[in-house]
């Protein structure tokens, strides 16, 4: 397969009941650096257009799009979407979407992978179970993966993505973190182009477990295991207390933050700019991003859903993607 002059992704909408549907019709209506391939059913983007009142004609793929156009490969849904409610019946097609999205990735169709926000209720009500959009594909890629937030001025990684903080301890394992550690560090180095990225690792406990008094996680596991990833070169600071780890004097001088927990480290990042912040996921074959809210399904319809982080969400991976392109 001839490898694009420019990468092409393939754009996943999401929950068809959701605001992603229109703000991928939103997107079409300008330029972007790489060519946008859709994976979706064309009657919802038809109806998101119609809500709007924007223009939109769906094309083959390959054809050339200019403003209010779209390539799409369509994935039928069970039945026509009715924004604002999620039906069930069409969570197949919002798993099959994702699913042929990411295949073409990986057989280089596509160059990267745009996702839209998804409702995991009403997939797993659909009779499929479902976790998330970043285990699912990396379970298809047969990957170790980790979840990544960023925005323009902050990168917050997770050693713990979706879990009850009294499981969080236990999930904190030397093996665990090391790994996490070392695609962080390889992602940072291959798709951002730091050659020795600086990452700040936060302890789990409050003071970063006080010398031991308010917890051993940090004696135990992390600064064991940082100390031995320190010895190849890995250049990272810590355990670090996180309520003192974000302040501007000290982010300055790292290249990334890695959490132990998912609400240790994204209420800052989500505070900082939660417009233009995207989900990334590392370790993937392919740059993933995916936007940084809900399906807002009270938005839905009306036109009046931000189109931010989608936008962010494309610009990154068309850059990460083209880093990827042959020379």
């Amino acid at each position: 397969m001839t490898t694009p002059a420019r990468p092409r992704l393939a754009l996943v909408p999401g929950e068809p009941a959701g605001v992603g549907p229109e703000l991928c019709v939103r997107l079409a209506q300008q330029a972007h650096a790489a060519e946008l391939l859709a994976y979706a059913d064309p009657d919802t983007l038809q109806a998101a257009a119609r809500a709007l009142g924007l223009p939109l004609r769906l094309r083959e793929p390959g054809q050339p799009c200019g403003p209010g156009e779209l390539a799409i490969r369509p994935v039928p849904q069970a039945r026509p979407v009715r924004f604002g409610e999620p039906d069930p019946a069409n969570a197949a097609a919002v798993i099959e979407a994702l699913t042929l999205g990411a295949a073409a990735c990986l057989h280089g169709e596509c160059q990267g992978l745009v996702t839209g926000p998804v409702h995991k209720a009403s997939i797993n009500a659909g009779g499929i179970p479902y976790s998330g959009t970043t285990e699912l594909l990396a379970a298809q890629a047969g990957a170790d993966v980790v979840m990544m937030l960023a925005n323009p001025s902050l990168r917050v990684a997770l050693a713990t993505t979706h879990l009850p903080l009294r499981e969080v301890p236990d999930a904190i394992t030397a093996a665990g973190l090391e790994r996490v550690l070392r695609v962080l560090h390889a992602a940072l180095v291959r798709d951002f182009g730091l050659a020795t990225p600086r990452i700040a690792v936060l302890g789990l406990n409050p003071h970063a477990g006080e010398g031991g008094h308010l917890g051993r996680e940090e004696i135990e596991v992390i600064t064991p295991c940082l100390e031995r990833l320190r010895a190849e070169g890995l250049r990272l600071e810590g355990p670090l207390p996180a309520d003192t780890a974000f302040l501007p004097a000290k982010l300055a001088g790292f290249d990334a933050v890695l959490a132990m927990y998912h609400d240790q480290g994204l209420p800052v990042l989500k505070h900082a700019g939660f417009e233009q912040a995207v989900n990334i996921t590392l370790g993937l074959p392919y740059p993933r991003v995916a936007v940084d809210h809900g399906t807002a399904l009270d938005l839905a319809g009306s036109g009046r859903a931000d189109p931010s982080s989608l936008l962010a969400a494309v610009d990154l991976c068309s850059r990460l993607a083209a880093r990827r392109l042959p020379a």
